[in-house]
């Protein structure tokens, strides 16, 4: 997938504000690995910036186009790798704009992608 050119800086903002109001024991898990630069970058890479080009792109991609790129991101995510994510796709704080005219079907595929695609 090529990645939307979103600034880093105010997602790595966003993440952090939303690391603040996690409940225990998900605020300990991810403020740990979010503190080692690894993680973080992986994190940024991996998970973040590409489920914001499936919020930025999936507005005038194909039905086709998003899900063949939403089936190529393959990743799992840990609770509480979700539960700092799931505010993205929802419309939290300074992303709003890029939820603004989505399909509520293509919400749901990635609220549902967050939910069930877990690490054991």
């Amino acid at each position: 997938m090529k990645l939307y050119a979103f600034p880093q800086a105010p997602l790595e903002k966003a993440i952090a504000k939303r690391m603040l109001t996690l409940p225990a024991p998900h605020k300990e898990w991810f403020a740990e690995r979010w503190a080692q630069k690894p993680y973080k970058k992986s994190f940024m890479e991996h998970k973040a910036m590409p489920l914001i080009t499936l919020l930025a792109k999936g507005k005038t991609w194909s039905d086709e186009e998003f899900n063949t790129e939403l089936a190529a991101w393959g990743v799992k995510f840990y609770d509480a790798e979700a539960e700092v994510l799931r505010p993205l796709v929802e419309g939290d704080g300074l992303l709003q704009l890029m939820q603004k005219n989505m399909p509520a079907a293509r919400v749901q595929a990635l609220l549902d992608k967050l939910n069930n695609d877990r690490h054991a």
